[in-house]
Formats: C-alpha cells, sequence, structure tokens
C-alpha cells in the first residue's frame, strides 16, 4: 500500500483519522461473537414466519387457493394472506407497485401468496409445501426482446441529448455500430434477508432487521399495518453484507414479520432460506447496450448514440435511479461532442430487479469501455491510446447531461501514474511475443479508467443526521442515520467524532441505527454513507465542543483559542484537564452536553425533467491494469495480475479503504467472469444456490494483486476532512477484466471485433473464440 502527500501542514496533528485503524467489529467478525438479527436472543414465545409461493407458476392468474391442509399442519398458528394485512397490502419505495402477498395474479415464479406463522422454522417450512394452487397460466414476459415486441415498460422512457448526435454521426468520417449483452448479479451477501418484529402497547412495534435504509422500512411496516410512522422503531446494529440488495427489498420481509407479529400477538422471525432468497429477490439489472458511434481516424468520438434496454422485472423498485445512473456513467472517463444517450425500463416476469453496488454506473461503464476496445481494434491502435485521446481535458469537459468536469486533471494523472507503475507498454509488447508463439494459451491486457460521480441523483437523499452526547466521565455515544454492512462506515464516523473531542477511540461508544434516535434518514448507499454521516456526526461534536470552549474560556479566564482538545485531555491555558473533569463542570453549570448534526449536499441542482444541473458533488477516480491467461480449447480463465491505484482524496482510514478496493474489484470480477444468472423458458431461475451459482473464491483473487491509494492533495470538495467515497467506485476497476478478455480473444484475429458478452464464462469465452476462428478461416 503506498500513501503520499496524504496529510498537510494544517492538518499534520490529527490522531484518530487518516490512520488504518481496524473496523469496530473485526474481532467479533473473526471469532463469530458479533451479533446479527439471527443472534439476538429470541423473546419468549417467539413464533416463526416462512413465506408461501406456487412453485408450477411463473405467471398467472389465481383460480384458486386451498390452505387448509396449511393451517392444520403441526404447530401451525396462523396463515397469512392479503386480506390479513391490517393497512395497505403494498411493500413499494414509492409507486405501489409491489403487493406483500400477490392478490389475484402472479407476477413472476416465487411471488409471496402467502406466510405461514409456526412454533418452529421447521414446521412453517413443512406447513408452506401442502398448500394447494389453481393457477390459469398467462404467458410471461421473461427477455429484453420479448418486453420490447410486448412494449411492457416500468417507467417511461429517458434520455440525454447533448448537440445533434443525428448531424454529429452524419459527419464523422468513420462509424462503427456493436450490442451487447450485460448479465446481472446476484448480491449473495453472507446474511441473508431476515427480520425479527416485537409488538408492544399502543400498536407499536419495534423490529429488528437486515435493512440498508430503516427509515424507508420503518414507512413501509408503518404502512402495511395502518399505523403512523412514530408507532414503529426499527433498529439496526449491523448487516452481514447488503451490496444494494438491502436497501430496498428487506421492506417485504421486515412488513410480513410484523404483520405476523400484529395478527398473532407474538414476537415473529422471518429469515429467508438461501434458496428463497435467490428466488424472490432482486439481482443487479441485466442490460442489452446497443450503440452507434462516429469518429475520425486517429479514434477521436465525434459523436456517439447508445441506447439502453434494461430488464427491470415486473415492477420499478429502484429502476429510475438504477439506469439513470448507468445512462450518467455511459460516458466512462471520456468526452463526447454530441450525444445521445437513451434508456428502456422494460418489464418482465422476473423478480424485480433492484440496487446493486454501483448502482448501474458498472453497465454503463462497461458499453463505453467496449466501445474503447472496438475502436481500438478496428484502427489498429492500442486500446490505452484511444482511451488517452478520449480523455476529458480543458475545452472538452462537459459531460452528455450537461456537468462540467471540473477535476480531471486527476483522471490523467492516475492514469498516467498507474501507465508507468505497472509497466504497461512492455508488458503490451511480452504479451504479443507470447500469443505469437502460443497456440492454445493466449494473454490480454487492459488498462481502464474509472469516474464515478459521488452523490444520489434524487436530490432529497443527500442528506444525514446524527447524535452525539457527552456524558460527565468523558466517554461519548454516536448516533447516526448510516448502517453497517461490514464497511466501516461506524468506525470511520467513530474516528471523525475521536478527533473532534480528542480522545482515543475506546471513548467513543458505537451504537446501532435507530429510527427513534435519528428520524427520517437516507439509505446507506451511493457511496455517501461517510461523506453525509459524517459530516452531521462532526457537526453534532463541533456543537458540544463549541459549548465547552465558551463555557471554560469562562471558568478559567482564558481566551477561546487557547483552549483544544487533545489525548483525551482539554488544555486550557496553561492547565490540561480530562475531558470528563470538563464535562463534570459544564454539566454543573447546566451546559448542553447533547447535540444533533445535519448536514445536506450542497450544490447538488438536478432537475431530471429537464435533464439538467449538477446530479454529483464530486467524482472519484481511479485505474486498473489486468493481465489474463485464456485457454482456447476450454474458454478457461486466469486473472494473472492485477495493478489498481485509486483515488480516495485523503483518506480517512487507508486500511478500510484498501479492503474496500480490493472487494470490490474482486466483486466486480465475479460479476464480469463467473457469476451467470440463469432463467429456463418458464421463466424459473435456475441458478438459486451456491451450487449453481459462482461467486469468486480465494483461489480466483490473483495471485500478484498490487493495490495503491493515489497521492492525492486532497478532495477539492468540502468533505469531512477531504476524504472521497470509496463503497462503489472500485467494483468498475473491475472492467479492466472484462477488456483483458477481450483482448486476449482479439489476438486469435487482429482487426477483428471478438462477439463476446458479459459475464466472460468459460462457455461464453469459447463463444467468442470460435467466432474468431471462422472470421478467420473466412478471410
Amino acid at each position: 500500500m503506498r500513501l503520499e502527500n496524504q496529510t498537510d501542514a494544517a492538518e499534520s496533528g490529527l490522531r484518530q483519522v487518516r490512520q488504518p485503524s481496524p473496523h469496530d467489529s473485526a474481532a467479533r467478525h473473526v471469532t463469530g461473537e458479533a451479533v446479527y438479527v439471527d443472534d439476538i436472543r429470541e423473546p419468549a414465545g417467539t413464533l416463526h414466519v416462512v413465506p408461501g409461493w406456487a412453485r408450477d407458476a411463473t405467471r398467472g392468474r389465481i383460480v384458486s387457493l386451498d390452505l387448509d391442509a396449511v393451517r392444520a399442519a403441526p404447530g401451525v398458528v396462523a396463515v397469512l394472506t392479503g386480506a390479513d394485512v391490517p393497512g395497505k397490502n403494498d411493500v413499494s419505495p414509492a409507486l405501489g407497485d409491489e403487493p406483500m402477498f400477490a392478490e389475484g395474479e402472479i407476477e413472476f415464479w416465487g411471488q409471496p401468496v402467502f406466510a405461514v406463522v409456526a412454533t418452529t422454522r421447521e414446521a412453517a417450512r413443512h406447513a408452506e409445501r401442502k398448500a394447494r394452487f389453481e393457477i390459469d397460466a398467462l404467458a410471461p414476459v421473461l427477455t429484453v426482446e420479448d418486453a420490447v415486441d410486448a412494449e411492457t415498460t416500468v417507467l417511461p422512457d429517458y434520455q440525454f441529448r447533448k448537440g445533434s448526435p443525428e448531424t454529429g454521426l452524419a459527419t464523422a468520417r468513420q462509424r462503427l455500430e456493436g450490442s451487447m449483452r450485460i448479465g446481472g448479479q446476484e448480491h449473495f451477501y453472507l446474511e441473508g434477508q431476515v427480520s425479527l418484529a416485537v409488538p408492544g402497547e399502543d400498536g407499536d412495534m419495534f423490529v429488528h432487521t437486515s435493512s440498508q435504509h430503516p427509515s424507508e422500512t420503518q414507512h413501509v411496516i408503518a404502512r402495511v399495518l395502518g399505523e403512523p410512522d412514530a408507532a414503529v422503531t426499527v433498529e439496526v446494529r449491523r448487516m452481514g453484507g447488503g451490496f444494494g440488495g438491502k436497501e430496498s427489498q428487506a421492506n417485504h420481509w421486515a412488513g410480513i414479520a410484523a404483520v405476523a407479529a400484529r395478527v398473532t400477538g407474538h414476537p415473529c422471525k422471518m429469515r429467508l432460506d438461501r434458496d428463497d432468497d435467490m428466488i424472490m429477490t432482486g439481482k443487479r439489472h441485466d442490460f442489452r447496450a446497443d450503440w452507434v458511434l462516429g469518429h475520425d481516424e486517429n479514434g477521436l468520438v465525434r459523436a456517439i448514440d447508445m441506447r439502453f434496454f434494461a430488464r427491470c422485472g415486473y415492477s420499478a423498485d429502484l429502476s429510475l435511479g438504477v439506469v439513470d445512473r448507468a445512462m450518467f456513467h455511459a460516458d466512462s472517463s471520456y468526452f463526447y461532442p454530441d450525444a445521445l444517450i437513451h434508456s428502456r425500463r422494460l418489464k418482465t416476469n422476473t423478480c424485480s430487479n433492484t440496487a446493486f453496488r454501483g448502482f448501474g454506473g458498472p453497465q454503463g461503464m462497461l458499453a463505453a469501455e467496449l466501445m474503447m476496445d472496438t475502436l481500438a481494434i478496428r484502427l489498429g491502435i492500442d486500446p490505452l491510446d484511444v482511451r488517452k485521446r478520449n480523455f476529458y481535458r480543458d475545452g472538452r469537459d462537459v459531460t452528455p447531461f450537461g456537468m462540467k468536469v471540473e477535476e480531471h486533471a486527476t483522471l490523467h494523472a492516475v492514469v498516467d501514474e498507474l501507465e508507468e507503475s505497472s509497466g504497461y507498454r512492455a508488458r503490451r509488447e511480452a504479451i504479443a511475443a507470447f500469443n505469437s508463439t502460443s497456440p492454445i494459451l493466449k494473454k490480454g491486457l487492459a488498462l481502464t479508467p474509472v469516474k464515478f460521480g459521488i452523490s444520489f441523483t434524487l436530490k432529497h437523499l443527500n442528506q444525514a443526521g446524527a447524535l452525539v452526547h457527552l456524558y460527565t466521565d468523558g466517554s461519548i455515544h454516536l448516533n447516526h442515520g448510516g448502517t453497517e454492512m461490514g464497511q466501516g462506515l461506524f468506525q470511520k464516523v467513530a474516528q471523525i467524532v475521536a478527533e473532534e473531542f480528542g480522545v482515543s477511540l475506546d471513548r467513543v461508544k458505537i451504537t446501532a441505527t435507530h429510527t427513534g434516535k435519528v428520524p427520517n434518514t437516507g439509505p446507506t448507499a451511493a457511496s455517501s454513507g461517510t461523506d453525509l454521516n459524517g459530516m452531521a456526526a462532526r457537526i453534532a461534536a463541533e456543537k458540544i465542543r463549541a459549548r465547552l470552549v465558551a463555557f471554560a474560556a469562562e471558568r478559567f479566564q482564558v481566551e477561546p483559542d487557547t483552549i483544544s482538545f487533545r489525548d483525551n485531555g482539554v488544555r486550557i491555558g496553561e492547565e490540561t484537564i480530562t475531558l470528563g473533569q470538563l464535562a463534570r463542570e459544564a454539566h454543573m453549570a447546566r451546559i448542553q452536553l447533547s447535540a444533533t448534526g445535519f448536514y445536506a449536499t450542497p450544490g447538488i441542482t438536478w432537475d431530471r425533467p429537464s435533464a439538467s444541473g449538477q446530479p454529483f458533488f464530486y467524482f472519484a477516480y481511479g485505474a486498473a491494469c489486468s493481465e489474463v491467461t485464456i485457454d482456447t480449447m476450454t474458454g478457461e480463465m486466469r486473472v494473472d495480475r492485477v495493478d489498481i491505484l485509486h483515488d480516495v482524496g485523503h483518506s480517512l482510514n487507508p486500511a478500510i479503504d484498501i479492503g474496500q478496493i480490493e472487494g470490490g474489484f474482486v466483486q466486480g470480477m465475479g460479476w464480469l467472469t463467473t457469476e451467470e444468472l440463469v432463467w429456463d423458458d418458464a421463466g424459473r431461475l435456475r441458478t438459486h444456490a451456491p451450487s449453481t451459482y459462482k461467486i469468486p473464491t480465494a483461489s480466483d483473487v490473483p495471485e500478484d494483486f498490487r493495490v495503491s491509494l493515489f497521492g492525492s492533495a486532497g478532495n477539492p470538495s468540502p468533505t469531512v476532512y477531504r476524504s472521497k467515497a470509496v463503497g462503489e467506485p472500485p467494483v468498475m476497476l473491475a472492467i479492466s477484466v472484462f477488456s483483458a478478455v477481450h483482448d486476449a480473444v482479439a489476438s486469435l484475429n487482429p482487426g477483428v471485433v471478438p462477439d463476446l458478452d458479459a459475464p466472460a464464462t468459460p462457455e461464453e469465452i469459447l463463444k467468442a473464440v470460435s467466432h474468431m476462428k471462422r472470421s478467420r478461416a473466412r478471410a
């Protein structure tokens, strides 16, 4: 790990931030002591809930449903259907298009129609299978092409237009056309969807859940119960992974658990089996991307027309924002003088696709990078040279959605530095020599950039709250609206608060996210968890500290600027006392030692109807150079070496940031190489277990894996301690692996563009190899 220029003179005295401290729960993770929802000691009388669904139906009208045998099964306490929902039978984030229990019609294979509440989970599982359905089958709409033909969408079409792409394409010296399919991805969080609902008095409901968006979960539970939001409290201490899969879709299972608790009067827990979880919950959106590119003989882009067809599933869920972000990142790091970027959000009879790390950005960026690779092959130019010629720069710095890219110099610096440190040019030559003498094994190399916009593109989500208490012994209670899913958010925010009070981390008590402490929060998503919650917590801490300074200045008759907080003490003029001593004296003087903090990201002006404004506060940059070897006889692939250089501004915690970069890269590599979702012709998901769905394992991680943090002068945007977000951008570093595979296949017939879709599984690679060999034979 390389860290240069990570401090400046004004902040050289920092003690807690910029330090590589371990995750707050690291030891508990390793020992198994970390408590997740399913580990919480169950209250007396807890019942267990299992969803019921029609295993033989992918789409159809419900003619009859016989649940008598289910109700009569041993251990069954209640069976719930839509008729038992006290409030609205709707668990959607906003549009009212996702029923908790299907009524009248089943829209996808795996859609819950009822739920069994029993004394044990095993009893509920056995009873659920006794349901008898009569379904009037309807032809399902399953693929992008099916939906295009049927004209079925979940939301209206949307587009960005810049300049005159029609004129640009007509006057370009050369044109290219292409299309690719981009697969979805299962979240495969280690902790599945789970909630424990405990009923209280006067209609109150307390819910422990694994949710990235506790406030939205609270709203949905209140909706299905027919109660005000204030009657519902949601708490999340930690999740065993989320990756977007628990941003909106945790609401469904929390809602069912809450309704079961209301109907039975008992605490009720619902934990999905892995198979049910994979069948019933959404994935990363799969896309078809079509494009036309106008360019000159040197590979400089003149105009583009890109069209994204997103398979959204049976309801909108978060498809508005996901597909918009794919469009926002369809430029990757490249300037398009004239551009049309169009999208369709297609409705299919499959589970609703949802947020996934990168939130559509990876799909848009992958299509852009394939365009660059295609252009390079057709012109016989090194792909990195084509990329660099088209980078944003002075005078060529306005995106297709009208936002000016201010910090493009960082993009150039990151890529240039990685090009040199990875030995890119020499390795290109060595790989060309290897491929010329190796008939079966072929190598590929690619260096690809990342430019990722940081902020929610829905303006109102760019806000956060925090609550900080200072106790009279000098210990600090910290709470905020962000959720911890393993990414280290709680640790980073605790470091920020410790820094503000000048105390060691052991003096800051991290507490569970709680809707009764910090209300109306946004989701922990869009890579903005630390930007938002860290700033809100800092503001709260600053309020308390300012009160203490004012009190101490008067109490000790010193100037405020002679008071400082450091090393668990408070320096007051020439005297030093403990923070606890000062807190006790302030308390005796009736000084408030509690504060809320609120932060709203400034400068976000995006207006979606007019497609204008500034949707991002800043951009995070990075680059990755990946080398692969493919076997042209079997399609097998190995990642030999990866070099990554990533921009995190001034890192709040280099150890956690490096971990996020490594993990994000490997997850992205899985999406693009091994993680294939397969539905059969009837619309049934066939890859619904670890036995049939392959996520990366330890053996898939490159043996030669070099990760460095860019020696940034700090985020020029006013973020907390000048840091930059790190959660999602690393996923897109893995595009370098796909481009390297594309490069290896292309070596079989120089000048011919491989027909390679994502994920580049062995079968997909073998198909592309066969296409290249046939094209060579015809030449």
